[in-house]
């Protein structure tokens, strides 16, 4: 019987380094989630340049990526029972990692679209389970600082990624106009 209970009752929550260390984990990975949408919202031009097709086509990296997005994410709760809370967030963080190197490498906008697909998909539980986590990693008198942190990272993230994309892209742009790597004239010269 006690077993049982101590089982149904939630974690103690984390203290001192454990602490620190978690909230700034659960901040990265929803920093990193947040900053890769407004990227690509940004380089799509470049995007579709460097695939050769055209802009209003691109968009569907954005498309690909929120549809799947917007399926996974209410699956949070089913996968979380299944897997446990902690197991599915590691998973989904390295998965996602992986899944943002593939879309670097696309060739072609049809790959770019399913590794979209597959990024939007695993970064679905992502959201949920950062502020879950969160929550649970910090004591019920301090929700509303650790909310506050998450904001500001996902707010910090809304702002950085603009402007981290124009000044990956311009160096990019100015390369593949000399006749370098990058950029759709460097492929027919």
């Amino acid at each position: 019987m006690d077993a049982m209970k101590q089982a149904a009752s939630p974690p103690e929550p984390l203290k001192g380094g454990a602490l620190a260390l978690g909230s700034i984990a659960l901040a990265l990975a929803t920093f990193m989630n947040v900053l890769d949408t407004t990227i690509v919202n940004v380089s799509i031009p470049s995007i579709a340049g460097d695939l050769g097709v055209a802009p209003d086509q691109g968009t569907w990296a954005i498309t690909s990526f929120g549809v799947a997005n917007a399926i996974s994410m209410p699956l949070t709760g089913w996968l979380t029972r299944r897997y446990g809370q902690v197991r599915l967030f590691t998973g989904s963080i390295l998965l996602f990692v992986a899944a943002s190197f593939l879309c670097g490498l696309a060739p072609t906008l049809p790959l770019l679209i399913v590794f979209r697909v597959v990024q939007g998909a695993v970064a679905g539980p992502m959201v949920p389970l950062s502020q879950a986590l969160l929550l649970s990693s910090y004591p019920k008198s301090r929700a509303g600082t650790a909310l506050a942190m998450w904001s500001t990272t996902t707010l910090v993230a809304l702002v950085v990624g603009p402007v981290l994309a124009n000044f990956v892209r311009k160096p990019l742009l100015r390369h593949g106009e000399d006749g370098g790597c990058g950029g759709q004239k460097s492929r027919g010269t």
